[in-house]
């Protein structure tokens, strides 16, 4: 199952979706298009992928014949991103421009209870339907750009110290506690030294 289609079967009704309907594309002509997201879609977008905003978002493209069958999108998608900083918790803003393509073709449908687990599997291979929901498309490709650890610049987490509390950090060259151990059990076990 592809992102598109998890996200469509969680939620019947996705936060951003623009189908197309694959019998109204002409095989001789590029279909060309341009998709903005409503402020409401935006901000569902930003609920489910637990960003602080999303805006700027624009999809912008065609879709072509592609072999005997299929079609290809190439697009580009730019989407500015709010998040907080995993380190300082301030603002962090994000400008992504994408470039999107897919390949939608009736081939790359798995057949039922069919698992791929083949590591040069093509990642531009959707399966045809009787829809290309370019909302969808836009969607998943925006959810795997989102920077997972967004850090201002010169963020950095400070020096972890394990010491209890009220004590001095243990130097490397400092005695340790059981290091004797291993010589008083050697001679232990070995009484006529």
């Amino acid at each position: 199952m592809t992102m598109a289609e998890t996200i469509k079967t969680q939620n019947p009704k996705p936060e951003f979706s623009r189908p197309l309907k694959v019998s109204k594309l002409n095989n001789t002509v590029d279909y060309e298009f341009e998709e903005v997201p409503s402020e409401g879609e935006t901000n569902a977008m930003a609920a489910l992928f637990d960003v602080v905003s999303i805006r700027k978002v624009r999809f912008s493209g065609a879709i072509s014949p592609f072999e005997d069958e299929g079609w290809l999108l190439e697009g580009k998608l730019g989407a500015s991103i709010s998040q907080n900083c995993v380190v300082t918790l301030e603002r962090v803003r994000t400008r992504l421009e994408l470039d999107v393509r897919r390949i939608f073709t009736p081939m790359a449908t798995p057949e039922e209870n069919e698992i791929t687990l083949d590591a040069s599997h093509n990642d531009e291979l959707e399966p045809l339907g009787k829809e290309i929901d370019l909302g969808l498309v836009a969607m998943e490709a925006l959810a795997l750009a989102i920077p997972e650890y967004p850090r201002i610049e010169g963020a950095a987490l400070p020096e972890a110290s394990f010491s209890p509390p009220d004590t001095a950090d243990i130097e490397e060259d400092a005695p340790k506690a059981f290091a004797g151990l291993a010589a008083l059990k050697e001679k232990l076990s070995n009484p006529d030294e």
